[in-house]
């Protein structure tokens, strides 16, 4: 008899798992992409929230990207923050973490820019994080200061532009915040083993998920924790889900890191599994976790 799976026991994320399984299977690596964006958006729209008072935010392009711009009834710091969303670099938009996006900028009290990168199959590896580094340039170049944030498949692409502005030289990165981060672990080894059939996200989907984008094995960008060298990166603060195959990336990203001379925060979330941002206003665990990343993000805009 195989074993159960293993699964948090805090009330609140057990609830918001039931909901995402009503409206996104567990199978659901297996269907069309169109269906898979399908369930994606409909489950996004479910946690949809009202935005903050006063909140002002507008769609527009940086050299053919499209982009949602932020900005919040009060402004604190001139340093701009840089959001890259998750969904396996397949599913995911400038909807799907709206009112994420909202809450940050309006916690942190800077203006936030939200990037619509392309999606593979579509388009394949390098265009997600052409597009990233793209709008990261543009921002820089206009002597901005920029925090990079990401959630998953977007942690990872943050966690490249780092990497990326670091080897061009650009200056003006003050801090990368990685949400639950895919940086390229060995997926025969710790939590993608242990974590293997954990609720919400599985190694066989995260496995699809790499085969799907076709990024060339090995390279620093698409898998940052293969960077022959970290030294000289902006400050990270890095949060993992116990109940999640990619916790391991966070935590050896968070060591190497620290070992290289880069100061780092690294926080585990003992209940939480991945996506939990989205159970931010039904978990208590996820409502720390959520204000912890929040503090993160004002503290290195305000550097």
């Amino acid at each position: 008899m195989s074993a159960q799976p293993p699964v948090p026991t805090e009330r609140g994320i057990l609830q918001f798992l039931a909901i995402c399984d009503s409206f996104y299977p567990p199978d659901a690596v297996q269907a069309s992409i169109e269906q898979q964006r399908h369930w994606y958006d409909a489950l996004c729209a479910r946690f949809d929230r009202p935005l903050p008072p006063e909140m002002i935010f507008a769609d527009g392009m940086l050299q053919r990207i499209p982009i949602r711009r932020y900005r919040p009834r009060k402004i604190s710091t001139r340093t701009i923050l840089l959001y890259l969303h998750g969904g396996g670099f397949v599913v995911g938009s400038l909807e799907s973490h709206h009112a994420i996006c909202a809450e940050i900028a309006d916690f942190a009290g800077a203006e936030l820019v939200s990037v619509d990168y392309r999606l593979a199959p579509e388009y394949r590896w390098p265009a997600q994080t052409d597009d990233g580094f793209t709008v990261s340039k543009h921002l820089l170049s206009a002597n901005s200061k920029v925090v990079l944030i990401g959630d998953s498949a977007g942690a990872n692409l943050a966690a490249g532009l780092a990497l990326r502005a670091r080897d061009e030289g650009l200056s003006g990165v003050v801090g990368q915040v990685l949400i639950y981060p895919a940086l390229g672990g060995d997926l025969a080894a710790g939590s993608y083993i242990e974590m293997a059939a954990a609720p919400g996200l599985t190694t066989a989907d995260v496995a699809y998920y790499r085969e799907i984008l076709q990024a060339p094995a090995g390279n620093e960008i698409a898998e940052p924790l293969q960077a022959a060298s970290l030294a000289g990166l902006p400050p990270a603060f890095i949060t993992v889900a116990h109940f999640d195959p990619l916790r391991d990336d966070g935590r050896h990203y968070a060591a190497r890191l620290t070992a290289e001379g880069v100061e780092v925060w690294f926080r585990e979330e003992p209940q939480m599994v991945h996506a939990w941002l989205r159970a931010r206003h039904m978990s208590d665990g996820a409502r720390d976790g959520f204000r912890a990343v929040c503090e993160a993000i004002r503290r290195f805009a305000a550097a």
